[in-house]
């Protein structure tokens, strides 16, 4: 096995780590991919799993899982503390093999396999429990948005500093009960509302891309692990991101202190959730507005995955055509 080589505070990852996690989010993609549509969001979930666990395996690195499928006792594999690779760099992962399981499993937009990857210590360790996110893309001053705002402040905000009425802002929110007063709100300020039903990684990337997508603002409450990948995410783009954990009961709050998370009001920033040397990637499962869904074809299978690097403050597009279909073990 190779010298483990620490990876520390100052240090960048190998750039060449930048296609080998490509193929991490696609086999992944492409194993959940052949369960879209079929109800059967534990199979497509497990089905990503395996394949992600084992593309992780073969990469040259000392990697830990500190956003994964759960704790030990409740994730058989990928479960946060869980060692990958082969020996190498030591590395901090977070992933989501299946980001958006209920949409694959309807195959409806926007499911994805995600995984960033940082130098040791880089990455929050958060625990599953829910959290509060604003979040919007580049090009924007510091500090445009705040989490202790009222959403008109920060939709007027983002509106002047966009130079566009309010009206012209369009604004990514889970549809979920949780979320009806949030929604009244925003739509009372005249802002335009994209409801989303999964996937708050995908949400919070559209952002990125406000053009393309049209999405200018995500707002509202979601997964704390899927907070810390879409904050790799942002570090790469150079948007902005705020995060608070919901740790309204003390059993959230002590399973937080054991990981080192010891003030449960804090606003974390998207450098404080992913700091360091971070790269992220993102293959589409199901077609999407940013990236398109894994197709089939007799000789070939393709996939569209977005590869980021927050050093370079770089975007890589991907189209790949896989030919060799026996190494999807299909």
């Amino acid at each position: 096995m190779p010298e483990t080589v620490e990876a520390g505070a100052g240090h960048h990852l190998d750039r060449v780590l930048t296609l080998e996690i490509a193929r991490v989010t696609e086999r992944a993609a492409v194993a959940a991919a052949g369960l879209r549509g079929r109800g059967d969001e534990k199979a497509a979930d497990q089905a990503a799993v395996d394949a992600m666990r084992s593309e992780l395996n073969e990469l040259m690195i000392d990697g830990t899982i500190v956003i994964g499928e759960g704790e030990r006792d409740a994730a058989p594999m990928l479960y946060i503390g869980e060692q990958v690779g082969r020996g190498g760099p030591k590395v901090d992962i977070a992933l989501d093999p299946l980001e958006g399981t209920t949409i694959c499993a309807k195959n409806l937009p926007n499911s994805l396999a995600v995984i960033a990857m940082a130098v040791r210590g880089s990455l929050l360790n958060a625990p599953d429990v829910y959290m509060e996110k604003i979040a919007v893309g580049p090009g924007y001053p510091a500090g445009i948005v705040h989490l202790d705002r009222t959403p008109l402040q920060n939709l007027r905000a983002l509106a002047d500093a966009k130079g566009v009425p309010i009206t012209e802002i369009t604004a990514c929110i889970l549809d979920r009960p949780r979320h009806a007063q949030l929604i009244e709100t925003v739509r009372q300020t005249g802002a335009a509302i994209r409801l989303i039903g999964d996937g708050d990684v995908a949400g919070v990337i559209q952002t990125t891309d406000s053009e393309e997508t049209g999405i200018d603002i995500y707002m509202g409450i979601g997964g704390a692990p899927e907070g810390v990948l879409a904050a790799a995410a942002l570090r790469c783009t150079g948007g902005q991101m705020q995060g608070r954990l919901q740790l309204n009961t003390n059993d959230k709050r002590a399973r937080a202190e054991t990981m080192g998370i010891t003030d449960p009001y804090r606003i974390y920033s998207d450098s404080e959730m992913a700091s360091g040397d971070v790269i992220f990637a993102a293959t589409g499962v199901t077609d999407g507005n940013l990236l398109d869904g894994v197709r089939f074809y007799r000789d070939r299978i393709e996939t569209h995955t977005l590869v980021m690097r927050s050093y370079s403050h770089t975007t890589r597009e991907m189209r790949a055509r896989h030919y060799d279909r026996t190494k999807f073990n299909l």
